[in-house]
C-alpha cells in the first residue's frame, strides 16, 4: 500500500464548497492609525458574496447589481478568523451563511465581516481617545472600500448592521450615529445593554481578583498576562473586558470602582452609562424609526444577562414609538451562531424589498 497525492477536491467535513465565494483581504487603515493602544492599523476584511456577484475585477461585467451589503460586527474577545472556526460536528459559520443562499429565497447579497480587535479584546465599535477611531474606520473606510469592489446599491437604505454581544452593540451604535451610511436594517443578539446588570455586577468580583492576586494593582494583573503561556479567562477575561470597555467609555478616568473594595465610582460610572444604549434610545429615535427592519434577541438564560438588556432596550424602542422585533429564546450568552445566519436572510430580505 503506498499514500498517493489527490488531485481532487477535499470536500465537506473539512472543506464543504460554497455556492458563493469569501474573498479575504488585508487593507491599511488610516483611521486606526496611530491609535492609543498602538494596535495594527493592518487588518484582514471578508466579504461573501452570494452566487452570481462578481467583483469589479472580474472580466465580465457584474451579473447581479445594485444588491443589499450586510456589515457584520464581532464580540469582544473575537478576532476575524475565528468566522472560519469549527466546532465538532457543525458547520462554520461561512457555511452556515452559505447555505441561506443555496436552499432559501434570500435575495443576492454581500456580507462583509469587519475586525476591531485590540490588545484588551475590541472597541466597542466606537470612536473614543481611548481605543481608536473604529466607527469612522467601519463607515468612512470599510463602506466605500466595499462600494468601490462590489456591485452594491451604496445607498444607506440598503446597508444593514448585525453582531453578537459587543458587536450587537456596535450595530446599534452605528445605526443611531451613522444614518447618513446606515439606515437600512439591523440585528442585536444579546447587545450590550442595560449597563447596570452586565457590567456592574462584576465590579466587585473584579475587585477581588485583583485584591487577592495582584495587590489591587492592574499593572501586576497586566504584566501577569503579557508573560503569560495560556489565556485563562477566569485569571484576565473579566478585568480585560473592564478595561477595554474603560478605555471605550471613559478614556480619561480609571475603572468604575475602588480596586479595594469594589465600589462604584459614581463619577465614572455616569461617563460608562453615556454610552448605555437603553439611554440613548430617546435621542436617537429618528434614526432608529427611517430603519426598514431592527431584530433584538438575547436567549432566557444570558450569563451576562443581556437578556434583561435586550427587553430593557425593547421597552425604551416601544415608548419611542420604533418598530422592532424582539424575541427571548431557550439559550444562554454562547453557543447561539447557529441563529445568526438566518437572521442576517432575514435582513436581506428587508433589505431588498422596495
Amino acid at each position: 500500500m503506498a499514500l498517493r497525492e489527490s488531485t481532487e477536491p477535499l470536500g465537506a467535513p473539512w472543506a464543504k464548497p460554497l455556492v458563493g465565494a469569501l474573498d479575504t483581504y488585508v487593507v491599511e487603515s488610516e483611521a486606526l492609525a496611530g491609535n492609543p493602544l498602538g494596535d495594527p492599523s493592518r487588518r484582514p476584511l471578508y466579504v461573501y458574496r452570494a452566487p452570481g456577484i462578481l467583483t469589479v475585477d472580474d472580466t465580465d461585467a457584474p451579473a447581479i447589481y445594485d444588491v443589499p451589503a450586510v456589515f457584520v460586527l464581532q464580540a469582544y474577545g473575537g478576532q476575524l478568523d475565528k468566522w472560519l472556526a469549527r466546532q465538532s460536528f457543525e458547520p462554520t459559520f461561512i457555511e452556515r451563511l452559505d447555505a441561506i443562499f443555496a436552499s432559501t429565497d434570500t435575495p443576492p447579497a454581500v456580507v462583509v465581516f469587519v475586525d476591531n480587535w485590540t490588545r484588551y479584546g475590541g472597541a466597542q465599535w466606537i470612536n473614543s481617545s481611548g481605543t481608536g477611531r473604529y466607527q469612522d474606520y467601519l463607515a468612512d473606510e470599510v463602506v466605500p472600500f466595499i462600494d468601490a469592489r462590489y456591485p452594491t446599491a451604496k445607498i444607506p437604505a440598503k446597508r444593514g448592521v448585525t453582531g453578537h454581544s459587543s458587536g450587537g452593540f456596535g450595530a446599534l451604535r452605528a445605526c443611531m450615529e451613522r444614518p447618513d451610511v446606515f439606515a437600512g436594517g439591523l440585528v442585536a443578539h444579546a447587545p450590550d445593554a442595560l449597563f447596570e446588570v452586565c457590567y456592574q455586577p462584576d465590579f466587585p468580583d473584579a475587585a477581588r481578583l485583583l485584591r487577592e492576586r495582584y495587590d489591587s494593582d492592574v499593572r501586576k494583573l497586566l504584566a501577569a498576562f503579557a508573560a503569560r503561556e495560556k489565556f485563562d479567562h477566569d485569571e484576565y477575561g473579566m478585568v480585560l473586558e473592564l478595561l477595554g470597555c474603560q478605555a471605550a467609555y471613559a478614556p480619561e478616568l480609571r475603572l468604575p470602582f475602588e480596586l479595594g473594595s469594589g465600589q462604584t465610582i459614581e463619577e465614572i460610572w455616569r461617563a460608562w452609562l453615556a454610552h448605555d444604549p437603553v439611554r440613548m434610545v430617546s435621542s436617537h429615535g429618528e434614526a432608529l424609526k427611517r430603519l426598514r427592519h431592527i431584530r433584538l434577541e438575547a436567549g432566557r438564560h444570558d450569563e451576562a444577562n443581556l437578556d434583561l438588556g435586550a427587553q430593557a432596550l425593547s421597552a425604551e424602542l416601544v415608548a419611542a414609538g420604533v418598530n422592532h422585533q424582539f424575541e427571548l429564546f431557550d439559550g444562554g450568552h454562547s453557543g447561539i451562531a447557529y441563529r445568526f445566519a438566518p437572521a442576517i436572510g432575514e435582513l436581506i430580505r428587508a433589505l431588498a424589498s422596495n
